[in-house]
């Protein structure tokens, strides 16, 4: 089948949607699925900023990249672009470019334009809900409990015009049924690179934390470093946790708008020395971090699934995560802990409890790489297959 998919959100910008799109297009592509993207234009800067080559990506004969005028638009990224919709977009998608289903990612620019090609190619629209939008309101000009109202409502608004919705999660179905969301509905999680994110070798852990700089006791944080990810409070997490463990060791990879508020935090709490960051790193490099930590810790408040936890689950490390949207859905006691959103004394006692029995961090990353095996690639693409099939006939018996 053809596949349409429309998304604000597309490489070279770092994230986790991002990354899903590419990864499922990959594995439908090897299964000689034809995917079409319709995503926004980068510029120079854009590519530069991920230390990526300003060049198109190329997945291969069977995924065309259809590149959309986009203008700059505020992100914690520093590399936001916002699709203005025309709802013209649908005419160069007649003839042989015709889909059999559009994929709508966001609800942004390209998810109206995703929108209007559905209405007027009579082709059904599968909507995939990533972004809990009041946790992104304060990137808008407009703040306020009556803008995350309305961004919440309009947000139902939009994915009610699909036939078919899905999440990472549960938690962000519940939260747009709160606001009037009434569409069939569930949660399909993002593909996994299992092939690449794999648990540390005899040996290994050791020899990357030689290479890395890091210490024997690390703590992991990889990802968009912006307000909403509450980087600060593993800071002090770990700066409480070095009164006992003095060799501890935060590192950080990705980059965003937050790093020099969080330099200027550590230097204030002493710590300045034991929190590295590292910049965005190459892919296999990435993976290889991984394997170098102890302890994966994510305190953000707006995950809908979180790639990067996904990552450390595969990587055989255990997880501290905070009681927010997606997180307690992932994190379990046979996986990790979830302590209370901003509560950086808890962090840090499960910080020394993890440093101080070793044999229960391995028992918890193991029980990281099991939950994580339903999520390869493989599985999903087949899941995606099996629900557009669905949609289609029912879309197709519906017009008869």
């Amino acid at each position: 089948m053809r596949i349409a998919m429309f998304s604000d959100n597309f490489y070279p910008e770092i994230s986790g949607i991002s990354d899903s799109l590419i990864e499922s297009a990959r594995e439908l592509a090897g299964l000689g699925h034809e995917i079409d993207f319709y995503v926004a234009d980068y510029t120079e800067h854009d590519y530069n900023v991920a230390n990526l080559p300003f060049e198109e990506l190329d997945l291969g004969p069977w995924v065309k990249i259809y590149r959309l005028p986009s203008v700059p638009f505020p992100a914690p990224t520093n590399q936001g672009r916002a699709i203005i919709p025309t709802f013209l977009r649908w005419l160069s998608m007649r003839g042989d470019r015709r889909p059999d289903i559009i994929h709508t990612h966001l609800f942004f620019g390209a998810g109206m334009e995703a929108l209007a090609a559905s209405r007027m190619l009579g082709v059904p629209l599968v909507g995939t809900s990533h972004t809990p939008v009041t946790e992104f309101v304060r990137y808008s000009p407009l703040r306020g409990a009556w803008t995350e109202r309305v961004a919440s409502r309009l947000v139902s608004w939009y994915y009610d015009r699909c036939a078919y919705v899905t999440a990472p999660s549960q938690g962000i179905l519940d939260e747009m049924k709160a606001s009037g969301f009434t569409r069939p509905c569930r949660p399909v999680s993002n593909p996994i690179d299992l092939a690449r994110f794999v648990s540390a070798e005899p040996g290994e852990r050791e020899r990357f934390k030689r290479d890395f700089g890091l210490s024997e006791f690390t703590v992991l944080y990889t990802g968009r470093i912006a307000e909403e990810k509450h980087i600060d409070v593993i800071i002090r997490a770990v700066a409480k946790a070095r009164e006992t463990i003095p060799e501890i060791t935060f590192a950080i990879t990705g980059h965003g708008n937050a790093e020099a508020s969080l330099r200027e935090l550590a230097e204030s709490l002493g710590v300045a020395e034991r929190v590295k960051f590292f910049g965005t790193l190459a892919t296999d490099e990435h993976a290889r971090i991984y394997r170098a930590a102890d302890v994966f810790a994510i305190a953000s408040t707006a995950e809908t699934q979180s790639l990067s936890l996904m990552k450390a689950f595969a990587s055989g490390i255990p997880a501290i995560g905070v009681n927010a949207r997606a997180l307690p859905e992932y994190i379990r006691p046979d996986n990790g802990f979830i302590v209370e959103p901003g509560d950086a004394d808890a962090m840090a006692e499960r910080l020394v409890f993890l440093h101080d029995h070793p044999e229960r961090r391995t028992e918890l990353g193991n029980g990281g790489i099991a939950l994580v095996s339903n999520f390869s690639p493989a599985r999903i693409a087949s899941e995606w297959i099996a629900l557009y099939k669905e949609v289609i006939s029912s879309y197709n018996s519906g017009k008869r």
